[in-house]
């Protein structure tokens, strides 16, 4: 049982630099953390949790608020709006908070899921949660997002068993490249244990299974990297992006150069590839991230070392994408990254 409720207030969090996997600037929620049952998914906090009955907060008079808020201090761009579950069919809270940052030119990231709705005003990019994994649902809205040619992506919840089984993500790819999309990315969710009763309650799975026992007992973080990087690996195949790609990515913006450094960063942790260096690049993300002047501009006008926090492959790693886009180290590290899941990796 699900029930709504009016909030006070919309949750609205601004961060210092960006962070997987939406590199989001700002964060604008009009509905509260858990909106959706059995398995109720925090997308802001990656976790899951279970729930038989929940009530879920509906922030009202969201253009009042929102007026109010940037009267102090301004929304920093890209914006996500945090609008899965029904609680969107019902109340289309993210449609308005979109409409909002639209007027005032503030590009927007919109999350929505498998039981949400496709928004009906023009969010810069949209993101389709896979979750639940229902892929009647999932189909209606790739279509329907196909036909209306708006920008948007698959972004993958790693969740064991069910989307890190191998035939279900090959379907996933393959209705994401037939309906235009332009990313194909996972994100990690951390199930607390009433969650992972849940799946397994939904699977019929019991304590004798090998799949109960590896989803209680076991060290989970091989197989959620190993599908992370397959993921990685099928989104390259379709020819598409293999992270959420943030709106106007394409711009030589201090924000972008730090969401390249701390993608790389990521990934090297995750493959436990120079680690050492990989802190280093997520401290220069930090200051890049904070800097008051353009960093396009500091090249043109010297170098990007006059800046002495940055280290001197972070320099050469902006440097090279300013002047053409891509970086060669970054492209290195995304290639080794997108690797298909070795036939010793549990099938689910």
């Amino acid at each position: 049982m699900i029930i709504y409720r009016k909030a006070p207030h919309l949750r609205i969090v601004r961060a210092a630099a960006p962070e997987p996997p939406f590199w989001q600037a700002t964060t604008i929620a009009p509905y509260s953390p858990r909106r959706g049952a059995p398995i109720a998914i925090d997308y802001l906090d990656l976790t899951a949790t279970f729930t038989s009955k929940l009530e879920v907060g509906v922030a009202e008079q969201v253009r009042e608020e929102l007026e109010r808020t940037t009267e102090r201090q301004p929304l920093r761009a890209p914006v996500l709006v945090d609008a899965t579950e029904f609680a969107e069919l019902v109340f289309r809270r993210g449609d308005e908070i979109v409409d909002f940052c639209n007027a005032s030119g503030d590009p927007t990231l919109l999350l929505i899921s498998t039981r949400g709705v496709l928004p009906e005003s023009a969010a810069d990019t949209i993101a389709i949660a896979t979750w639940p994994l229902e892929f009647h649902r999932l189909e209606a809205l790739f279509e329907a997002a196909k036909s209306r040619e708006l920008r948007w992506g698959v972004a993958v919840p790693v969740i064991y068993p069910v989307t890190t089984n191998l035939e279900a993500l090959s379907q996933l790819a393959e209705l994401a490249k037939a309906n235009g999309a332009s990313f194909f990315a996972s994100m990690r969710i951390e199930l607390d244990a009433t969650a992972k009763h849940a799946v397994a309650e939904s699977l019929v799975v019991d304590e004798n299974d090998e799949t109960y026992d590896v989803l209680f007992h076991a060290d989970l973080e091989a197989v959620h990297v190993a599908t992370e990087r397959h993921i990685a690996a099928l989104a390259d195949e379709i020819g598409v992006a293999d992270f959420i790609v943030p709106p106007r990515f394409e711009r030589k913006s201090n924000w972008n150069g730090a969401v390249l450094l701390t993608l790389v960063a990521t990934r090297m942790m995750a493959m436990k590839y120079e680690t050492e260096l990989a802190w280093t690049l997520t401290r220069s993300a930090r200051v890049v991230a904070q800097l008051e002047k353009s960093i396009e501009r500091i090249a043109e006008a010297a170098s990007l070392a006059i800046v002495g926090a940055l280290d001197e492959v972070s320099v050469d790693i902006l440097t090279e994408w300013l002047q053409t886009g891509k970086s060669s180290f970054a492209t290195k590290i995304d290639q080794e990254w997108r690797m298909r899941r070795d036939a010793g990796m549990p099938e689910s």
